[in-house]
């Protein structure tokens, strides 16, 4: 199937917008049936409101919750996304990522 470029009107700002052939072809790619009723702009921020500011993708736009540390190798202060446990040793991510390497 031949796609062509398409000239669209936004429901929620009114302003005409393009949805390309590759958009088409993408669109029919994933199953959707339904042309786009916003423009990019307002889908874009439209998801913001949904998922806020950080935009989606596998945090969900939630802010990652740091704990500080200090690092077990070379004592500086850090900050890492889990809490500490006594007994087990925290890294900086310079430690850490020699710890990995050398494994």
């Amino acid at each position: 199937m031949s796609f062509q470029d398409k000239s669209l009107t936004c429901a929620d700002c009114g302003t005409t917008f393009t949805f390309s052939a590759a958009e088409q072809e993408f669109f029919q790619s994933k199953g959707y049936t339904n042309e786009p009723k916003r423009c990019p702009t307002c889908r874009q921020s439209r998801k913001a409101e949904r998922y806020g500011s950080g935009g989606g993708g596998a945090g969900g736009g939630r802010a990652r919750q740091m704990f500080p540390a200090v690092c077990a190798q070379c004592g500086k202060e850090t900050e890492v996304p889990f809490e500490p446990r006594e007994g087990r040793p925290v890294y900086c991510s310079d430690c850490f990522s020699k710890t990995r390497s050398s494994q």
